[in-house]
């Protein structure tokens, strides 16, 4: 059997609080469909961070993955650049 492609998102961490969860802002540009102008949106998922390693700032690449709680269902893959 073959799995379905997953989607990955790259975003910064805004919260680390939760216990082996984080907090991820993507920023994307949307073209509105009337003016044509370029439009900043945001959204925030919750991932799962197993060993607790990540902190604020981080930019981070998460995966989605089948709900692990009622807001959660994604999970981290990966810390592309740590906070300065």
């Amino acid at each position: 059997m073959e799995r379905n492609l997953r989607k990955e998102r790259i975003g910064v961490v805004v919260s680390n609080k939760m216990d082996k969860t984080i907090t991820v802002t993507v920023h994307r540009k949307e073209k509105h469909p009337i003016y044509g102008k370029f439009v900043n949106k945001t959204s925030k998922l919750y991932a799962q961070d197993d060993k607790n390693d990540c902190n604020i700032g981080d930019t981070v690449k998460v995966m989605e993955t089948r709900p692990l709680s009622k807001k959660k269902g994604w999970r981290l893959v990966e810390i592309i650049e740590r906070a300065k």
